[in-house]
């Protein structure tokens, strides 16, 4: 439900500014939104919350409005917070603080087997996981104003959640992780397809996420598919919502076929399910 900050509309009243918050209290691994409607001699800068920043885009559908996106990591401690807003007014530097918590998402725990190998890295397979990453995260922290985004989300296929993101997993016995997205229950050789109109930025086999397909949608938001058996697009090809971009498989690090699905947002891993609706409800409508 969409709640209205009682300071953000003080806010409002005192200093002409509009803000919308989605929620004063978000948990970890989840992404809160704020929306600022477009004024005369208003020109908004970014969202500031502890050492992090975010930008403040135009919203793609409305153009009366702009927005930012605060994803919150996974690893971050139940606290109170404070989001500074930085904008100009008739040219002036201008800045307001709203109140923020972060809660603990009391996430599930699961205990799984995978080969040895996947957990066991040998000195090649660590020095390839590792440019992986890195290969990957510059990507992810690449943020575009432009976006793609024109309708709202959906799910990538039509099928069974088998494991919800967030959940602490601990792999044959000790090597301990969290799940960064959300399985789909997907035989090998099922089709996959675009949760939104986007861009392809990587589509190759990776050490741990097997086929993996990463779509950017503008503006920081970035939707990723593993352990896919084929590929039906190219890195630098534009994807509409609904094309069907490769099959479901078994690759990589699994204990067996599914589809992992997931969002980066500002560079951060989040909630896939919780950001969809989230943008679905107040940027898409």
């Amino acid at each position: 439900m969409r709640l209205f900050f009682l300071l953000a509309l003080l806010t409002c009243s005192l200093f002409a500014i509009s803000i919308e918050m989605s929620d004063s209290t978000i948990s970890n691994g989840r992404t809160a939104l704020i929306e600022f409607n477009n004024e005369k001699n208003i020109k908004y800068d970014k969202v500031v919350v502890g050492k992090k920043s975010y930008k403040i885009f135009n919203n793609p559908v409305d153009k009366e409005k702009s927005y930012a996106l605060l994803p919150v990591s996974y690893y971050e401690k139940p606290a109170e917070k404070k989001i500074e807003i930085y904008y100009k007014k008739n040219k002036k530097e201008k800045k307001r603080v709203l109140p923020f918590r972060v809660e603990d998402g009391k996430y599930k725990k699961e205990t799984l087997k995978v080969n040895n190998s996947k957990v066991n890295l040998s000195k090649e397979d660590k020095k390839r996981a590792s440019k992986e990453y890195a290969e990957a995260m510059k990507i992810y922290k690449t943020v575009s104003e432009k976006s793609y985004m024109l309708k709202p989300f959906i799910a990538p296929l039509d099928s069974i959640i088998t494991s919800s993101f967030g959940n602490a997993r601990v792999f044959n016995g000790n090597f301990k992780s969290y799940h960064s997205g959300t399985d789909f229950r997907a035989a090998v050789g099922t089709p996959l397809t675009a949760c939104n109109d986007g861009l392809v930025v990587l589509a190759q086999d990776r050490f741990y996420a097997g086929g993996s397909v990463i779509i950017d949608h503008g503006q920081g938001i970035y939707s990723c598919y593993y352990h896919m058996s084929r590929f039906d697009v190219k890195e630098g090809s534009e994807v509409k919502q609904g094309d069907t971009i490769g099959l479901s498989g078994d690759s990589g690090r699994v204990t067996g076929p599914h589809l992992h699905f997931s969002f980066r947002v500002g560079g951060e891993q989040v909630d896939p399910l919780q950001l969809m609706e989230l943008i679905n409800k107040n940027l898409l409508q």
